[in-house]
């Protein structure tokens, strides 16, 4: 007598997915313009957002505008600071497809940075082993391409195949999985931005009709 099969009928979890925002700029600053004649790359400073906003917006940078060695981890406000202090300041925004529990990862490492934002510091040696392809790794130290891809890749988003300390705003341009919503002057993106929602709930009140 054959025996019965027994089929597993619990449906599997459907995998939810969560946006979070990279943010590649150019200011000008002495130092950005430094680092763009040096790569010959548009952009030279890379930020990572919590929301299509950028109101959570964090990277390694300057705490005092005019002072760019005072530097470290910083909570950043495009209407302020180094991105408000010339009209022309120019960026790209991409948008970064994750699942919610990268995401709630993510929001947890950022998490471990704001609560100790005071340990860390800028990683002025890291600039330099990257551009000798010598990665240098510390553990209250970043630069700003290094720590948004140390954030990534703790939170179980492999965007990249080299080390995190070798990554520069280039490899962020370059990634396929990043897809671009929008390039132009740091100062026009919110009202660019209000357009975009305009549009999405237009179109959202059509497919409900």
């Amino acid at each position: 007598m054959k025996k019965k099969t027994k089929h597993n009928h619990t449906k599997k979890k459907k995998t939810e997915y969560r946006y979070v925002y990279i943010m590649l700029s150019q200011t000008s600053t002495y130092a950005a313009r430094l680092i763009k004649m040096y790569t010959r790359e548009p952009y030279a400073h890379v930020s990572i957002a919590l929301d299509k906003d950028l109101k959570e917006m964090y990277s390694f940078g300057r705490k005092r505008l005019h002072n760019p060695l005072l530097a470290g981890f910083v909570a950043e406000d495009i209407e302020k600071g180094v991105f408000a202090q010339n009209p022309n300041n120019r960026c790209s925004i991409y948008e970064l497809k994750v699942t919610s529990e990268q995401y709630d990862a993510i929001v947890r490492e950022i998490e471990i940075f704001k609560e100790n934002k005071e340990k860390y510091s800028y990683n002025f040696l890291g600039i330099a082993g990257c551009m000798v392809h010598y990665p240098v790794n510390l553990d209250t130290r970043y630069f700003c391409s290094q720590f948004v891809a140390y954030i990534l890749m703790r939170s179980g988003v492999q965007l990249f195949d080299k080390n995190y300390g070798l990554i520069r705003p280039f490899d962020f341009r370059i990634n396929p999985r990043l897809k671009r919503i929008y390039r132009g002057k740091i100062c026009n993106y919110y009202s660019v931005r209000n357009i975009m929602l305009e549009q999405e709930q237009q179109e959202e009140q059509l497919l409900s009709v």
